[in-house]
């Protein structure tokens, strides 16, 4: 596939056609390394990589990584993105969701094993779940349900990260663990179920935004290019515990709504339903880690960081 050579890493993107997965193909095609992408499309799609075409410095391959998979020649890093993310996936897709948590990251552990690779596991601040302390630190445990309809997810998640630092505890695998907290910006699926393309696309479609419970929730919204900056330097560390990665300023999702009705002009308000089972009340990162270990703090501001994925969504709207 690709040979190597110390000037240009050969790198493996599982999820690679994913929303994250995609911008961070391109972070590290910007940096020089050659990429082979891997997805097998239940939630990716062809569309967030088909600038990529033609590119001699990036292949893709279509497997299921919760499979057994085999990547010819060398490999210097892998970075595991693969799983459903939203909350419509992984209630579509409970199966699949733990098999690529379990399997998944068991298979490309091995990979990075087999290769002497270096290794990233995208995590999620989903492993805090219903939080009991506020902000969530890396050192904090989780409330989490393992039994709930979001223990799928959340469970994965866990298992995961055990199982990759198991990975470098006993194989000596060179692995990092992301805890990413609540990303937007362009190439987010605008029914995924998220917040984000949620309200843009029902302002946008002119419907009122649907807020579920009161509102009073809290979230933190950091754009992809931010986050994709903090992950591609916790790569580049020594550092081998998790590392939460997010935009620590909060807000409740009621004024999220109201800054998007505001920006967008939209004519219809806010519409009130239930709350799904274990949503969690409050969601913030403290990034004290990141900020001393990798020198990171996210840049884009939240206005700045909206308006270039409403105008992304806005020609997509009722397609």
């Amino acid at each position: 596939m690709f040979t190597r050579d110390s000037a240009s890493p050969i790198t493996v993107v599982t999820g690679g056609a994913g929303f994250l997965g995609s911008h961070l193909t391109d972070r590290l095609l910007a940096e020089g390394h050659r990429v082979i992408g891997i997805d097998n499309f239940i939630t990716g799609s062809t569309s967030n990589i088909e600038h990529l075409a033609g590119n001699d410095r990036y292949r893709f391959i279509k497997a299921d990584v919760s499979n057994f998979i085999f990547v010819p020649g060398d490999v210097d890093f892998v970075f595991h993105f693969a799983s459903p993310a939203s909350p419509i996936d992984y209630l579509e897709h409970p199966i699949p969701t733990l098999k690529v948590g379990a399997l998944g990251t068991h298979n490309t552990l091995g990979l990075a094993k087999a290769k002497g690779a270096g290794y990233l596991i995208a995590s999620t601040s989903e492993c805090y779940g219903d939080p009991l302390v506020h902000p969530q630190k890396e050192d904090y445990w989780g409330n989490v349900n393992p039994i709930g309809p979001r223990g799928v997810y959340d469970e994965a998640k866990r298992f995961a990260e055990a199982m990759t630092m198991a990975y470098h505890r006993f194989h000596g695998v060179n692995t990092h663990i992301v805890r990413i907290f609540n990303t937007y910006g362009p190439r987010m699926r605008l029914r995924d179920g998220r917040v984000v393309p949620a309200f843009i696309g029902q302002a946008l479609e002119g419907k009122p935004l649907t807020i579920f419970g009161d509102g009073s929730q809290t979230r933190s919204f950091c754009y992809c290019s931010d986050l994709i900056d903090g992950i591609y330097r916790l790569s580049r560390s020594d550092f081998h515990e998790p590392v939460n990665i997010g935009n620590p300023r909060e807000m409740t999702i009621k004024e999220f709504g109201e800054h998007i009705i505001r920006i967008t002009g939209a004519k219809h308000g806010l519409e009130y339903k239930p709350l799904p089972v274990d949503d969690p009340k409050v969601r913030q990162p403290d990034i004290t880690r990141a900020k001393t270990i990798l020198g990171w703090e996210p840049k884009v501001e939240f206005e700045d960081g909206i308006r270039e994925t409403i105008e992304y969504f806005r020609p997509r709207v009722g397609k």
